[in-house]
């Protein structure tokens, strides 16, 4: 593979959209074994939040999936590679990514620890309203 044939796929790997469209692998082997990646995410993507009893599996396999695609970024970078096994390479890291957004998305169980984050959240939201309402108030009141 030319140079510039490798930097081009750099550059799709590493493109803002590049996973806009892309469909996530059904089978996948992460760190030497095998995952049923598509029905992993489909799975945890369908309870809308990682139960507890699942959070560490999840974490593991976000983990896992992060090592793997550094390692076929590097071999896309620096091994000596035909284009087919590039593109190879390039498909299995956008499918990587793809799913790594899927799991990210989702949020923790913990619905007290999500309740008073948004409590917070709305509490300074509504200070920095008050502030600007008195804050319109007083200049108004000086002008009078």
């Amino acid at each position: 593979m030319k140079e510039f044939e490798r930097k081009q796929r750099l550059e799709r790997i590493e493109r803002e959209g590049a996973t806009v469209g892309a469909d996530i692998p059904d089978r996948i082997v992460v760190q030497g074994e095998p995952l049923d990646l598509r029905s992993f995410v489909f799975e945890i993507k369908r309870l809308d939040t990682v139960p507890p009893g699942k959070q560490d599996e999840v974490d593991e396999a976000k983990k896992n999936l992060r090592r793997e695609r550094n390692e076929r970024r590097d071999r896309l970078e620096e091994g000596d590679i035909s284009v087919e096994e590039a593109d190879d390479l390039v498909s299995a890291i956008i499918g990587i990514d793809r799913a790594l957004n899927a799991l990210q998305q989702l949020g923790p169980a913990n619905l007290e620890q999500q309740i008073s984050a948004q409590q917070a959240a709305d509490q300074k939201r509504w200070m920095n309203f008050l502030k600007q309402a008195l804050g319109k108030q007083k200049s108004q009141g000086r002008s009078r």
